[in-house]
């Protein structure tokens, strides 16, 4: 049966309104417009932080400065079957959407937890333990379901989370190195980014039975891709990273193609990457060099303003902006 769209909303936040905007200062726009907080999943807390985009330092510990809302699958009740001790190891992606009315976290982790969790109230929409292919991006669809990309596992899979919050059903189509997954209403195609292609897969079937069709293809211009997500201020384009630099991709022109300052925002090993809607400022997380974790960064990279953005004692992985656009 059609899962119930029904999420309680508990715990509302108090630390501010869980609204999606902040005010922050937009350069060459001779004002203050609105900006999206930043969403940042956290590897040295196992934790996603939403997070006051005007302070350019936050803190987790004790003050929770800047946090402005927050989520963990440990100690979590709702997801003690799907053993989180192990699954939420290294989380790995965060991102925000909205379903009929509804808004969500999506978030999953290497070791293998994939989740949608209601906000601000963090009730359980769907999660599943993927297994042991490293869960590295997931997208909800407009049906309801669920798509994940695993990296060594080297698949998208496609959940009919519409089913029930438990709901393991998928459909599966082998993609190397799957790093990440966008469902772009424009083109209304789910594109997935693996190590050496960009690919747009048809969603068939029903919502209880889904099915995925691979009807285009196209090789990465350098290897090891890792990152997809839509540009927000140039609807119909995409971000995509590799292992050496950071491209824009047309979808309507099926091409790569030039961006503003590329010169200076693409560059190797970018985890992930962003623009604010409003203000088309660029969000960007890269690894710190001497950081613990090798992979991690305490801090982000702002462009268009220039700046940076600073987690005290943060092992963040990716960062993005807390808006529900698609593109």
């Amino acid at each position: 049966m059609r899962r119930v769209w029904v999420v309680m909303l508990t715990a509302m936040v108090t630390l501010s309104a869980p609204g999606t905007t902040v005010t922050a200062q937009a350069g060459g726009r001779g004002g203050r417009v609105a900006s999206s907080p930043i969403v940042a999943a956290d590897q040295a807390t196992r934790s996603v932080y939403v997070l006051d985009a005007k302070r350019a330092q936050w803190d987790a510990g004790s003050n929770g400065a800047g946090v402005l809302w927050s989520w963990s699958a440990d100690g979590n009740d709702d997801l003690a079957d799907l053993d989180p001790d192990s699954s939420w190891a290294n989380p790995s992606e965060a991102k925000f959407r909205e379903l009929g009315g509804r808004r969500y976290l999506l978030a999953t982790a290497s070791g293998g937890l994939a989740a949608v969790i209601g906000y601000p109230g963090r009730s359980v929409y769907w999660a599943a333990d993927t297994g042991k292919g490293n869960a590295h991006s997931i997208e909800l669809l407009p049906d309801g379901n669920v798509a994940v990309a695993a990296s060594t596992g080297g698949y998208l899979r496609l959940y009919a989370a519409s089913l029930g919050s438990r709901a393991t059903e998928h459909v599966q189509v082998p993609l190397p190195g799957a790093h990440g997954v966008h469902w772009d209403p424009r083109t209304r195609l789910l594109w997935a980014l693996g190590s050496r292609e960009l690919v747009a897969l048809r969603v068939g079937g029903s919502p209880e039975d889904p099915s995925l069709t691979v009807v285009h293809r196209r090789a990465l211009p350098t290897r090891n891709g890792h990152d997809l997500a839509p540009v927000l201020t140039r609807p119909g384009r995409l971000w995509v990273t590799t292992a050496s630099a950071v491209y824009q991709y047309s979808t309507t022109e099926q091409a790569f193609v030039s961006y503003p300052q590329q010169s200076r925002i693409s560059g190797p090993d970018v985890k992930s990457i962003g623009d604010e809607p409003r203000t088309g400022q660029v969000l960007v997380a890269r690894p710190e060099r001497g950081h613990a974790c090798s992979w991690c960064t305490s801090t982000l990279t702002l462009y268009r303003p220039d700046g940076t953005r600073t987690l005290l004692h943060g092992g963040m992985y990716k960062a993005r902006w807390w808006t529900a656009g698609r593109g």
